[in-house]
């Protein structure tokens, strides 16, 4: 299995960010464009083994790495929220 840690970290780490954004659209879209958005600009950490996933939930619980993940979300909802992709709601 090749899995990268960062989905399941931005998977884990969005709902907590959005509750900062109360009016943001949280359409099934927009929170795919936000992960895809934040995913592209983070360090990818891909894993095949048991193993590799301790180290990456290591990894996760470091200051960096939380800040990484606020600043890149935080960025995307940004840019998300100012230029949705669906049709406005009235």
């Amino acid at each position: 299995m090749l899995k990268n840690y960062m989905e399941d970290a931005v998977d884990s780490f969005l709902p907590h960010m959005l509750k900062q954004y109360p009016d943001i659209c949280r359409c099934e879209l927009c929170v795919e464009d936000i992960k895809a958005i934040a995913l592209n600009k983070l360090k990818p950490a891909y894993f095949v083994t048991h193993e590799g996933l301790l180290f990456s939930k290591i990894d996760e619980m470091t200051t960096q790495h939380k800040a990484d993940l606020t600043s890149e979300l935080t960025r995307a909802i940004d840019i998300v929220s100012k230029n949705p992709r669906h049709p406005k709601q009235l």
